[in-house]
């Protein structure tokens, strides 16, 4: 994941519940009670892992039963070791004892408890980008090199592939697309498709009907993730549903990768749901690689300068959970204040910044009414304080001037082009104010406001009546003499 845009903004869980979630988390709950039950007389191997003759007793302490007892346990041995749990005490004698982290299980913070969290998921990450490696084992046997490109893995290319998919699997969760619709909420809509998120990752984004190679690209890769989901999901970063195992029985019988057929069984090919603990895990590992990943509620604690940039580029639902965060911690009176002061400016996010303003003070209630009318005959806020107090039904509220409703008009329309681009409520506003408004344009290129000109060009853009349109380019060419 190249861009580096700011991520759609997400709602977490609060620490407490994500601690309990993680806690609960089959491997973490059974590395927790092996570091327990490890002493002076467990034994492991040079670098930490249990030797043979102790997994039927791990997996045994574990209730761990069937083929994969052993391997379940010797698993939960490594996120133990990994995470601190437990510690070699004597490397000579391949002895163990309790770790560091231990006791942060049960003693420790939330957030303490997380980090341990983050660590076990580092570690089954890494474990999730190594590939079969049967032909290494066998070339090691042999006492034959070790050929890393016979077995075609690239370890920093699985690496990046596993992250590219995570990372879009957070987007379409944040994004509207899975749980964390709209507001972030950590949960919501269903899982995704496994077809749906091995091909973001494979097919190019401006290829219309995928070639036959690409479509075996993005079978190998539903493949090589229904491996990797199996290894995430005991860690409680998704919760997952596998490819159907008649499938993979009809691949290996035809001698290739299994290949969606219809959309009707669309399940059987693999569902993952990130849960609230994973959006939680994959936040964190995207604000360590630099991303810009916000969560509501960040700027509940900061002033409205912030809060009406920070929710610039936020979505209607997820600007409206900030804003009431945000509402919550003040007096309202002294929260509309400080709103109009910081909706003030001719800046180019200024008009932006007045939207989200007029947004978040229709959230106060009539408790802010003084700060509103105190603005009435300034010219930057006068016209959405008018809004304000009509909309709420008084009717004492002095007529704007023609001048103050031209500037209010540009200011919104400049807002909106600032918030959604050309959307189909921008163009149903251009041709509605052109339309009520025979002289619109003969007026509005006078309008003195810093992006004049721009809305105009927009509007004639936006228009679709031809001779509408080329009154508004030829007003915006009016409007840069104007000004310049």
């Amino acid at each position: 994941m190249s861009d580096r845009s700011p991520l759609p903004p997400v709602r977490l869980a609060s620490e407490p519940e994500l601690a309990r979630d993680a806690l609960a988390t089959p491997l973490l709950s059974r590395a927790a009670r092996l570091a327990r039950w490890a002493g002076p007389g467990t034994r492991v191997d040079a670098g930490g892992v249990l030797v043979e003759e102790q997994l039927p007793a791990a997996a045994e302490v574990l209730g761990l039963s069937g083929d994969d007892a052993a391997a379940c346990a010797s698993e939960a041995w490594r996120a133990a070791l990994d995470a601190g749990l437990v510690e070699i005490a004597d490397e000579d004698a391949g002895t163990v004892a309790a770790g560091p982290e231990l006791a942060v299980l049960t003693g420790g913070s939330p957030h303490d408890v997380l980090s341990v969290w983050l660590n076990v998921l580092e570690s089954v990450l890494a474990d999730a980008s190594v590939p079969d490696l049967d032909g290494l084992v066998d070339a090691m046997e042999e006492g034959g090199p070790v050929d890393f490109s016979a077995l075609d893995w690239d370890p920093g290319a699985e690496a990046e592939f596993l992250d590219g998919v995570l990372a879009n699997l957070y987007l379409l969760t944040a994004g509207g697309e899975g749980p964390g619709a709209g507001a972030g909420a950590v949960a919501g809509a269903g899982p995704v498709p496994l077809p749906a998120l091995a091909a973001s990752v494979i097919v190019p984004s401006d290829m219309g009907e995928p070639t036959n190679d690409i479509l075996e690209q993005v079978s190998d890769a539903m493949m090589r993730l229904d491996d990797q989901f199996r290894l995430l999901e005991p860690v409680g970063l998704v919760e997952y549903r596998p490819v159907d195992e008649e499938l993979l029985a009809d691949a290996e019988e035809a001698d290739g990768p299994a290949a969606p057929v219809d959309d009707v069984d669309v399940s059987r090919y693999g569902m993952v749901r990130l849960t609230p603990l994973g959006l939680f895990g994959l936040r964190a590992r995207l604000l360590e690689a630099g991303f810009e990943a916000p969560a509501v509620g960040e700027l509940a604690d900061k002033g409205a300068d912030a809060l009406l940039d920070g929710t610039a580029a936020f979505p209607p639902a997820a600007s409206h959970a900030e804003t009431e965060q945000w509402l919550a911690r003040r007096e309202p009176l002294a929260a509309a204040r400080e709103l109009l002061s910081a909706a003030r400016g001719t800046d180019a996010g200024a008009p932006l910044r007045r939207l989200r303003c007029q947004q978040a003070l229709s959230l106060v209630g009539g408790e802010a009414e003084p700060a509103l009318r105190e603005v009435l005959d300034d010219p930057e806020l006068g016209g959405l304080a008018r809004v304000w107090l009509t909309e709420r039904g008084h009717t004492d509220v002095p007529a704007p001037s023609q001048d103050m409703v031209f500037w209010l008009t540009i200011d919104t329309v400049a807002a909106q082009l600032a918030a959604e681009g050309d959307s189909e409520e921008l163009y149903d506003l251009v041709e509605g104010l052109a339309d009520q408004h025979g002289g619109f344009f003969a007026a509005a290129w006078r309008v003195d406001h810093p992006q004049t000109a721009d809305v105009l060009e927009a509007m004639g853009r936006l228009h679709p009546d031809r001779r509408t349109a080329k009154e508004a380019r030829k007003a915006a060419f009016k409007a840069r003499s104007n000004r310049g």
